[in-house]
């Protein structure tokens, strides 16, 4: 079946039965919007024009909480607020703990900045060779093209970038990313990132993938994106022929199965028949997602949607979200009740992204009991012990 052929979440239909397709209930329109003609809603640009962006446009929406109403009115010139009308929906009218009111709507930790709290959380700048490019891995970069988003997420780790316009990567950024690239044969494989560069337009996107694509050293080329979960919508077919022809790998970002819509769904399966690979970048958040119930009923859904569960990042020491970190310790216990207790591909990496540019460290259950000669004492999941016999020296 081509990608095209699905089109409206009714299409999908045709690819799932009826009990998969109750897991992912329908965004629709709402309310509010119920005026606002189909083909507007299913416009990205749409959407994007007309984000949420004020308390009163926000109330009504939900029911706003009165710490809610305060942590807006002084965290908005801060960090901004900006939450597509598709998302919106997906928020609890009534529950101010709803994940994903926590992850858009503004709360008054953000307020809080600890002494260990970090502009620039993990050392992007430093290694900077040239604006807009960090090189810190061997063989690939980061190629910063944007700074808008279509939702700004209240635990973003680009905080000092994301909604500053001052920090728009200008066309000329953009070329000397490029040149840098050309330039680095070492650079086999390149990040597009932002903001969310799904931002851009078709034209300008497709520029800086062709440009990319040409570049004999660069093999894999991989687009960083939050669209998915907050704006299906820009996924359009324009997009969708782009993205195959040019053979882009895509990461997204789901934290919790309630962004899992219908029409996150049919974008999703969109992807997949076209060839194009996704990848799932989730962050440990605290009151939202670190609970080992709540992560596998994500990784099991994000299967459901042909998304592979890629990492579990630990919440970076970026300022304004220490109430949104865990401990280390609660992210490690989520694996070990991942791990044989489900399909190894619903497993992801548990990662911390070292503060100060040492990279993603993974973090891992310890299953290594003891070594006596060459007679190594190994747990598995049930904490039985087995003895493996490694060979002689």
């Amino acid at each position: 079946m081509d990608f095209k052929e699905l089109q409206t979440v009714e299409d999908l239909k045709k690819v799932y039965p009826d009990h998969i397709l109750e897991k992912f209930p329908i965004a629709g329109k709402g309310e509010y919007y119920k005026d606002v003609s189909d083909k507007d809603w299913n416009s990205w640009i749409w959407q994007q024009k007309n984000r949420i962006s004020t308390l009163e446009e926000l109330e009504k929406i939900i029911n706003v909480s009165t710490e809610e109403r305060d942590a807006f009115e002084k965290c908005k010139e801060k960090f901004h607020v900006g939450i597509t009308p598709y998302y919106a929906l997906l928020m609890d009218k009534d529950n101010d703990k709803c994940p994903v009111r926590q992850q858009s709507v503004p709360q008054m930790g953000e307020l809080t900045i600890l002494d260990t709290d970090l502009e620039d959380p993990l050392g992007e700048e430093a290694d900077m060779p040239v604006p807009g490019i960090t090189h810190r891995y061997p063989d690939r970069v980061l190629f910063y093209t944007t700074h808008n988003c279509p939702l700004y997420c209240r635990h973003c780790t680009r905080k000092r970038k994301v909604a500053d316009p001052t920090s728009q990567a200008a066309n000329d950024q953009i070329e000397s990313g490029l040149k840098y690239i050309r330039e680095n044969s070492v650079v086999r494989d390149v990040i597009i990132s932002g903001g969310d560069p799904l931002s851009l337009g078709n034209n300008k996107l497709e520029y800086i993938i062709t440009e990319l694509r040409k570049i004999p050293h660069v093999e894999v080329v991989r687009l960083g994106t939050r669209n998915l979960v907050t704006l299906p919508q820009r996924l359009d077919d324009g997009l969708i022929e782009m993205l195959q022809r040019n053979l882009v790998h895509i990461n997204t970002h789901f934290n919790h199965s309630d962004e899992m819509s219908r029409e996150a769904l049919l974008t999703a399966t969109r992807l997949s028949m076209a060839g194009i690979t996704i990848g799932n970048q989730s962050v440990l958040l605290k009151g939202i997602n670190n609970d080992a119930v709540i992560m596998k009923e994500l990784m099991h859904k994000l299967l459901l949607m042909r998304i592979r569960p890629y990492y579990i990042f630990q919440c970076d020491l970026a300022e304004g979200i220490s109430h949104f970190r865990t401990s280390i310790a609660e992210g490690i216990e989520i694996i070990e009740k991942l791990r044989g207790w489900t399909s190894g591909i619903a497993i992801p990496y548990y990662v911390v992204d070292a503060p100060g540019g040492g990279g993603k460290i993974p973090m891992n259950p310890d299953y290594f009991v003891k070594r006596e000669g060459n007679k190594v004492t190994l747990r598995n999941y049930k904490n039985s012990e087995y003895e493996y016999y490694e060979p002689e020296e």
